[in-house]
């Protein structure tokens, strides 16, 4: 008897049942099971521990199950209606408030002014502003951080800023008019 026969015989009731559990229609269970061993007669000279061959079976089961599953949930192209404007509301917000800030960066005193544009604007540590300010580090903390206050004062002052969920700007909108500061 082939070998393919011989294991056939060993698990096709073990592994119908495992296929059946998962899928519930009869006729596609047995054409699984019959890709199952398809794959297992095409694969089984690649296998080189045999002493593996029934978890080697039952993860093809397995594969064979999610590829039926995959094929039965196509995915769906995304209509036209669904896409997202070219910049949505939240960059233009960004974009726009941007231009803002410098203005509002410029009347700062001077010592914040200078801590914010070097670690905001061009990027620094913390501690590199400290250096350069020759400041300590909590020190070039307590400046960058009161520098953003002031900043954030400004901007609420002219403008209602709306966050999403995740504490991000969404959107604003000007109080009153055009800003002063800006």
């Amino acid at each position: 008897m082939i070998i393919s026969e011989k294991l056939w015989q060993e698990y096709h009731v073990k592994l119908r049942a495992f296929v059946r559990s998962k899928v519930s229609d009869d006729a596609t269970s047995d054409d699984i099971l019959q890709n199952v061993f398809l794959k297992m007669h095409s694969g089984l000279a690649s296998l080189k521990d045999k002493t593996k061959l029934k978890s080697w079976l039952y993860q093809i089961a397995r594969n064979a199950i999610i590829d039926y599953f995959r094929s039965q949930n196509p995915t769906v192209d995304i209509p036209e209606w669904f896409s997202q404007p070219e910049i949505d509301a939240r960059e233009k917000a960004i974009q726009e408030l941007s231009e803002c800030l410098q203005p509002m960066i410029q009347q700062l005193p001077d010592n914040y002014r200078e801590a914010v544009i070097l670690s905001e604007l061009k990027g620094l540590t913390q501690k590199e502003v400290a250096k350069m300010q020759g400041t300590s580090l909590s020190g070039a903390k307590s400046r960058v951080q009161r520098g953003r206050t002031l900043l954030k004062n400004m901007l609420e002052e002219c403008c209602r800023l709306e966050f999403d969920h995740s504490g991000r700007l969404s959107n604003y909108e000007r109080k009153g008019g055009a800003c002063e500061k800006c």
